[in-house]
This record gives structure tokens, C-alpha cells and sequence, in this order.
């Protein structure tokens, strides 16, 4: 169980704590955030009478998990979450796990998180297309800091797609350092990169 993270000191407005009502909007800035990605998978997961969305919010809405209200942080636009950051800390010592018994797509991705043991991992960080460029990406992540800082972590990490130039430019200026990459596993999902890159940043 990931723990969620104690943000009442960490917060001013119009940054909060995201609530089970932000559940559509988390859902779209994942998506985003994803590049497709989360939809992709949430179809699969639909059953009869269920859209992918349908998924989505039923995973923000979990008490528990990495996707979960509970993990995330918003900028507040007249109630509307209109960015986001979803994050919490890694544990020391990865979980065991068998590479024949998850998901192809998901191994390159466990692959550099198991790098990134006992950091504060950024799962999410997003911005809605018409609010880019105003410097909220930069705001999350100082967020993203105050909160590995106050759980005691010795730094940050997040996995990017090396097609994601602006995004890597961000966490670049913001001191994150690429520490390892894995082949992407596409299977039925599009998208133009090539290598998941695990970036960190030491406190």
C-alpha cells in the first residue's frame, strides 16, 4: 500500500489536495500526461457496459494504488483542477516481481522504477494544453520537492518518453539527470518514441 503523502503544511491556494470529485478532471490530465497512454490501457480493463474513462475514474477514486485521488495534488481554477501532480515516495527495497507474470509493456517501466528505490516518484505530472506555459509544470514540481524533503527522501525521480522533448526540458531545468533508459514495449499503443528514460533529482 502506498501511503499517502501529509500535505497540509506543503500547500498554498490555489494549489489543494485533489478529492474524489476531481476524478474526470485527474483522469484527462493522465491521459494527457500519458500521451495516450492511460486510455490505452484502461480499454482493456473495460468490461461489458464500461468505457475506458469509466475505468479511469473508478482508479482515481481508489483509497489505495498510485493512480488514486489520494496521491495527487491540483491547481484549483474555480474549482476545476486544471493541472496536477501525482506522487508519493518509493519504497528502499523493491517488491519482488517476474518479468513472465506482468504485462510486457509494464517491465521497462518496473525496470527503472526498481532504479529509483527510495526516491519521491513523480507518477503524473500535468498541465491542460490551454494552460501551458504560465509555469505551473514548475510549481508542481517545487511541490514535488517540498514533499520528498518532508518524507525524508533523497531525491526525485520520473520516467519520461525520450519523444517527450518539452517535458524533459522541464525536469531538466528543474535539476533532474538521466539515470538509465529501457525499450519501450508499444504492443498496440502508438507513439513516437523509442526508450522510457528514468530521470532523477538528488536533495
Amino acid at each position: 500500500m502506498i501511503a499517502p503523502t501529509r500535505s497540509s503544511k506543503l500547500l498554498s491556494p490555489p494549489y489543494r489536495k485533489a478529492s474524489k470529485s476531481d476524478a474526470d478532471a485527474l483522469c484527462t490530465l493522465i491521459n494527457f500526461a500519458g500521451e495516450g497512454l492511460p486510455v490505452y490501457l484502461w480499454s482493456g480493463m473495460a468490461g461489458e457496459g464500461e468505457s475506458a474513462w469509466d475505468i479511469g475514474r473508478q482508479r482515481a477514486c481508489r483509497e489505495e494504488g498510485g493512480f488514486s485521488y489520494r496521491n495527487a495534488f491540483v491547481r484549483d481554477n474555480n474549482g476545476q483542477a486544471i493541472a496536477a501532480l501525482i506522487g508519493y515516495p518509493l519504497a528502499p527495497v523493491p517488491e519482488p516481481w517476474l518479468a513472465d507474470e506482468m504485462p510486457p509493456m509494464f517491465v521497462p517501466l518496473q525496470q527503472l522504477e526498481d532504479l529509483a528505490a527510495s526516491t519521491w516518484y513523480v507518477n503524473v505530472l500535468a498541465v491542460s494544453p490551454d494552460q501551458r506555459g504560465r509555469g505551473y509544470g514548475s510549481e508542481l514540481l517545487a511541490i514535488a520537492e517540498r514533499c520528498a524533503r518532508q518524507a525524508g527522501c533523497p531525491g526525485l525521480s520520473i520516467i519520461v518518453s525520450d519523444a517527450n522533448t518539452g517535458a524533459r526540458r522541464l525536469y531538466e531545468r528543474s535539476g533532474y539527470v538521466e539515470r538509465a533508459m529501457r525499450p519501450m514495449v508499444k504492443e498496440g499503443w502508438k507513439n513516437d518514441g523509442c526508450n522510457w528514460v528514468l530521470l532523477v533529482r538528488e536533495l
